[in-house]
């Protein structure tokens, strides 16, 4: 094996009970029918606890068994003194030294907090602590002793991948590292069928479910090392819904960082709170975009509430049709900031389509498009003016400025389209003296 990989290490520990035991074990470790054998004659029989050791080098090897008492070294067993170490320690959904600073401990669930009380009692410092969607019952707002916190390792990541349903944290929701990652805002994960709760009950898969939902820490750590050419980005951010807004897409400053084995180390005074979005499945690395839209009124329409979808258009390829999801509301005469995200690389990006969706037949956006009504001046003309499209990119950190196709037709109305095709790199304007104030 290539020392340039690191050595990933399971260990089991496996309860070695008297071969063809008919019996339960009783009171003070004893078979119960020793209990039934004169004093005289009553042998203590004990279980015993065994570690089984094994590398990849040949995975059809039982292993190298370690015992309790023996001072065996691990190097007799096949283990690498110079390379990486790393625990992993599993949850409850998953069934079957040194210099501490080269120590990295990956806890999942309740395994995560084993992490945290194993760094804060060992004599020295452990490099790192990965908690992969930490327990939330009984550790949601206890004391930094009682579950895993910044101070167990030198550096401390951690991914919460489910953190709330049915009024219940399954993974811990409060920040517990020097880095919180929270993908898809740290609740419903794509691809796990959570959106469709009543079905899962029906059906009697809810409890799959919630193993998906849970288990996805795992399945984005494991995509960090086998897909390292596809990394996940996250961004900071003050909380989901700023992200969801598209508002925290900045990489200056330490603000946005690798997800999983590759994470940057950060040792912040306050903890960093972090953000994406992914796929369904692997690789999960997405592509995210900040749309800024100034969108003018000609007239006093009222509050409005507009269904818009983009199309970009790129070197590499063209994306679907994606929602501009709205999280407060469309200001008017203003820059509204999005988030949008796709799934391929669409290289450098060439032009938008951006559509005013017309009415829908779901009785959602019926009484949205009633409401809208009501709230307006009469006869208005539900008309708006949109003259460019700002962009910029997550991962490249690239700015592009996107210009109406028809300089004389900015008008956007319900059932109808606009095209927008790039102007330039950046999004200052010349002779403009804010991005944020346009003239019709």
């Amino acid at each position: 094996m290539s020392n340039s990989f690191p050595l990933l290490c399971f260990w089991s520990l496996c309860c070695c009970f008297a071969a063809g035991s008919p019996t339960p074990f009783g009171p003070e470790g004893l078979l119960e029918d020793e209990l039934h054998k004169p004093k005289a004659i009553q042998t203590e029989v004990k279980p015993s606890v065994r570690f089984n050791f094994r590398t990849s080098k040949d995975p059809e090897h039982e292993g190298c068994y370690l015992s309790l008492g023996h001072s065996q070294p691990l190097k007799d067993c096949g283990f690498n003194m110079t390379a990486k170490t790393f625990f992993i320690i599993h949850g409850w959904t998953e069934k079957d030294d040194f210099s501490l600073g080269n120590v990295h401990l990956i806890g999942y669930s309740l395994g995560a907090h084993v992490a945290g009380y194993a760094g804060n009692f060992v004599k020295g410092t452990v490099g790192r602590i990965t908690g992969l969607d930490p327990a939330g019952p009984m550790f949601e707002g206890a004391d930094i002793h009682k579950r895993l916190s910044p101070d167990d390792a030198d550096f401390v990541d951690v991914l919460h991948t489910y953190t709330r349903s049915f009024g219940l944290s399954i993974g811990i929701q409060m920040p517990v590292g020097h880095i919180d990652i929270y993908p898809n805002g740290g609740d419903f994960q794509p691809g796990c069928g959570l959106n469709d709760v009543l079905g899962s009950i029906a059906y009697g898969t809810i409890t799959e479910v919630v193993k998906c939902e849970h288990e996805r820490a795992v399945h984005l750590f494991v995509d960090s090392l086998v897909n390292q050419d596809k990394p996940s980005f996250a961004f900071q951010c003050t909380d989901s819904n700023r992200f969801k807004k598209g508002i925290c897409l900045s990489c200056r400053k330490n603000r946005c960082n690798s997800i999983g084995y590759n994470a940057k180390k950060m040792r912040n005074k306050r903890n960093s709170k972090m953000y994406l979005k992914t796929r369904a499945g692997m690789p999960f690395k997405v592509y995210h975009y900040q749309m800024k839209i100034h969108v003018f009124s000609y007239k006093n329409m009222g509050e409005i509430e507009p269904t818009f979808y983009v199309t970009l258009y790129g070197t590499n390829a063209d994306s679907q049709t994606l929602p501009l999801e709205i999280v407060e509301r469309i200001e008017q005469n203003a820059t509204n900031t999005f988030l949008v995200y796709t799934e391929e690389d669409l290289g450098d990006l060439l032009k938008i389509q951006l559509t005013w969706e017309g009415a829908s037949q779901s009785w959602y956006n019926l009484w949205k498009e009633l409401r809208s009504y009501l709230s307006q001046p009469r006869n208005p003309g539900r008309e708006l003016s949109i003259r460019r499209i700002r962009v910029k990119s997550g991962e490249t950190q690239r700015k592009l400025t996107f210009c109406a196709e028809d300089p004389e037709n900015t008008s956007i109305s319900p059932g109808r389209e606009l095209w927008f095709r790039k102007c330039r790199d950046g999004w200052r304007m010349k002779n403009e003296t804010s991005p944020t104030v346009e003239l019709p």
